[in-house]
C-alpha cells in the first residue's frame, strides 16, 4: 500500500478517487479483498461509475460505500477531503481549528466542525490494559484544572463568582486527571471532580499494584502507599527531588492547554473529553529516539482505527446518547 510521506505528497496523492479506494481497501481489509459491511460476504462488485460496491447477498442493503461501517459513514464529504483532514489533525502539534479547516478543503465551518469530532472519536483509545508493574517506570499521577481565567470575565461574572468563593480550588472549572508512564504512554480522562474517592479510584483501576507512583502532596492519593511504591513531591519545596518529580505529565498538560487556548479557544465541558483524547493520541504516537514515528506512520495508524466506529450529529450535539459499539 503506497502512504504518502508528506502533506504536500498526501494532498496530491488524495486527489485521486481511485488512490483513496485502494488505501481505504487496504486500511480495512488486510488481506484485501472487500467485503459486505452487512453480510461480510466476498461475492462483491464494484460499481465504478456511482463509486460503490454491490453485494449480491440477500439482504436490504445491497449497495455500500467504503464509508460504511466507518466514522466517515452517511457523510456527503468525499474521501478526497476525509483522507486531508485525517493528516492534518494528527500531525498539527497543537491541533487545527474547524476554521481553519474549513478553509483548506473548502467545506462550511459547521461540516469541518463535525468532521473534526469523528476523527476524535477514531483516535479515541479503547484499551483497557493496565498500566505499570513491578518492573515498570515510575507512572506520575496529576490532575489540571480546564477553564477561563478570571482576568479575562466580564467584571459582574467576576464579581458574582468573588461572592461565592472566587475561583479557588479550581471552582467552576473542568478537572482532567492523567496518568503517565515515564517516557512512555499517557493516559487522560475528565473526572466529574478532585475528591480523594474518584482520584483514588481511577488510579486502582488503571495502575497495577506494586507500581512505583509519583503524585503531588494532593491528599487525594494518601492512601496509595498502600498497594503501591508512593512517592510524593512537595511543590512547595521544589519541582524534583532525586528522580521523583511529576515535569512529564505537566509537559502533557502544557501541551493539552496549548491547542485548547491557542487553537480551538472555546470548549464545552461538554466535548472536552474529545479534545483530550486528541491530544493524547498526537502524545502517544510522537516521535521518539526508540520509536521514530513519521507523519505517515501516525495517519496510517489512526486510519486503522475507524471502522467499527459512529457518531452521528445528533449524538455530537447531545440530542441523543451516543451509539455503542
Amino acid at each position: 500500500m503506497e502512504t504518502p510521506k508528506t502533506l504536500q505528497a498526501a494532498i496530491q496523492h488524495f486527489s485521486d478517487y481511485d488512490n483513496c479506494r485502494k488505501f481505504m481497501i487496504a486500511v480495512r481489509w488486510l488481506d484485501e479483498i472487500v467485503r459486505c459491511p452487512y453480510c461480510n460476504s466476498e461475492k462483491v462488485t464494484y460499481l465504478a461509475k456511482a463509486k460503490l460496491y454491490r453485494c449480491y447477498g440477500d439482504h436490504p442493503k445491497q449497495k455500500f460505500s467504503l464509508k460504511v461501517g466507518t466514522v466517515f459513514e452517511d457523510s456527503p464529504i468525499p474521501l478526497e477531503k476525509w483522507l486531508p483532514a485525517v493528516w492534518l489533525v494528527v500531525n498539527c502539534k497543537n491541533g487545527i481549528s474547524s476554521y481553519e479547516l474549513h478553509r483548506a478543503l473548502g467545506v462550511t465551518q459547521k461540516s469541518a466542525w463535525f468532521m473534526l469530532h469523528r476523527i476524535r472519536l477514531a483516535v479515541q483509545s479503547k484499551s483497557f490494559a493496565k498500566l505499570g508493574g513491578p518492573d515498570s517506570a515510575p507512572i506520575e499521577v496529576d490532575e489540571t484544572f480546564i477553564g477561563g481565567k478570571a482576568r479575562n470575565m466580564h467584571r459582574s461574572k467576576r464579581e458574582r463568582m468573588s461572592r461565592n468563593g472566587g475561583m479557588q480550588g479550581g471552582s467552576g472549572k473542568a478537572v482532567v486527571m492523567g496518568m503517565l508512564v515515564r517516557g512512555g504512554q499517557v493516559k487522560a480522562t475528565v473526572i466529574p471532580h478532585r475528591r480523594q474517592n474518584i482520584t483514588e479510584k481511577i488510579v486502582r483501576e488503571l495502575v497495577e499494584p506494586g507500581t512505583e507512583v509519583h503524585t503531588d502532596e494532593f491528599q487525594g492519593y494518601y492512601n496509595l502507599k498502600d498497594g503501591y511504591v508512593h512517592k510524593v513531591i512537595n511543590h512547595l519545596e521544589g519541582y524534583v527531588k532525586e528522580n521523583v518529580h511529576t515535569n512529564g505529565i505537566e509537559n502533557f498538560w502544557s501541551l493539552l492547554k496549548r491547542g485548547l487556548n491557542g487553537t480551538y479557544v472555546a470548549v464545552e465541558p461538554f466535548h472536552l473529553f474529545r479534545y483530550v483524547d486528541e491530544q493524547a493520541f498526537r502524545y502517544n504516537n510522537r516521535a521518539t529516539k526508540d520509536n521514530p514515528l513519521t507523519d505517515a506512520d501516525r495517519f496510517q495508524y489512526a486510519l486503522s482505527q475507524i471502522v467499527g466506529k459512529r457518531l452521528t450529529f445528533a449524538e455530537v450535539t447531545g440530542k441523543v446518547g451516543e451509539t455503542a459499539f
